[in-house]
């Protein structure tokens, strides 16, 4: 499953639509998100390399990690960094992100700022300045392509520092005009939802085509005997994505991932943790699920609507069963009775609302 957004991010959008985007959540009972990341990272880097994407590149802006870890990412999945200029760009926004470095080496008190990596960087010495991130993240994708008119993946490896610096409405709408822009092939982005109001989260969430959730995974009690809490929580977790169908709907997988020295590995929801997560669904006062028993019963009961024949002749009511079939006239009346005789004026008049004339009432 998570092959499968890596290939939707791999694919891009259709012509005309706006670019696929995803949103990678979690929180400090499961921290496990920046692995998510570079695993999606590393997957789509490896598809632009073997020219199995249509995408010309990635633009990577790194706030959580200098351009270095990201060379050695690469480096540690058998990834051609040499020829990263062609293809990987990164706008450093963690080296000197609000510019102070860059004064203390005007001043002289340190050394020239060096990004010590090899790809492409370029430094970005005001996070606040979305606008100025914007137009760099928009020309370092143009150098991925000769004519400037190539697309190229977005990548932003935390949103939550972005929000340290500017307001959530500036943010949501600058990441709405790249998924936009017609050069923008396809973007992604993590977040650490638990230091965010509910607005913040929503608003991400709301802009992406994909969510995915970082969850801890519970273990029965006699299986967390022993284990310390970073062994429970920040080895393995539960990766669950809601995609936006173009129909509206919303479609919801589940896959468990264990970290590795090797790296993350993905695979299928076992059985026993899902009878514990249904296990864990709150008690409430109804019932959705039936039983043999009831299942059975309710196969037995009689709908009222539903003819049943109970082995008679079934015979429609026309509205003249009142008159006697050998005799036209009306039959004299006591006067101390009444009775109301209806008369069809035509075979062609309807029936009367409370008649029956599919049979298939008991009526």
């Amino acid at each position: 499953m998570a092959e499968w957004v890596c290939r939707t991010l791999r694919d891009g959008g259709l012509e005309g639509e706006h670019a696929p985007a995803l949103t990678i959540n979690d929180t400090i009972s499961c921290s496990l998100a920046p692995f998510v990341f570079d695993h999606i990272l590393s997957q789509l880097s490896s598809f632009i390399v073997s020219q199995k994407s249509p995408s010309n590149g990635i633009v990577l802006v790194a706030f959580a990690q200098s351009p270095l870890y990201y060379e050695q990412l690469l480096k540690s999945k058998g990834i051609d960094v040499v020829s990263s200029n062609t293809w990987f760009k990164v706008l450093d926004c963690y080296t000197d992100p609000l510019g102070w470095k860059s004064k203390l080496v005007e001043s002289g008190s340190v050394k020239q700022l060096s990004p010590g990596s090899s790809v492409q960087v370029k430094l970005c010495k005001n996070v606040k300045d979305l606008d100025a991130i914007l137009s760099s993240v928009l020309e370092l994708g143009k150098e991925l392509s000769g004519d400037g008119k190539g697309r190229f993946v977005i990548a932003i490896d935390s949103i939550s520092e972005m929000l340290r610096h500017t307001s959530v409405l500036t943010v949501a709408a600058h990441i709405s005009n790249l998924r936009s822009h017609d050069r923008v092939f396809s973007l992604f982005w993590s977040l650490h939802s638990d230091l965010h109001e509910k607005r913040a989260t929503a608003a991400l969430e709301y802009i992406s085509s994909m969510k995915a959730t970082i969850e801890p995974i519970v273990l029965p009690e006699d299986r967390q005997r022993g284990l310390s809490l970073m062994e429970r929580n920040l080895r393995r977790g539960r990766f669950c994505v809601h995609v936006k169908r173009r129909n509206g709907r919303v479609r919801m997988m589940f896959e468990e991932f264990h970290v590795e020295k090797s790296g993350i590995k993905f695979a299928p929801v076992s059985s026993e943790n899902e009878i514990i997560a249904q296990s864990l669904v709150p008690k409430v006062q109804f019932n959705l699920q039936l039983s043999e028993k009831e299942r059975d019963d309710r196969a037995k009961v009689v709908l009222p609507f539903e003819h049943q024949g109970n082995g008679k002749n079934i015979e429609i009511y026309d509205g003249r069963k009142s008159l006697d079939d050998t005799n036209t006239s009306v039959e004299k009346l006591d006067s101390s009775k009444g009775e109301i005789v209806y008369f069809r004026d035509s075979d062609d008049e309807m029936p009367d609302s409370d008649e029956d004339p599919d049979d298939d009432l008991d009526i």
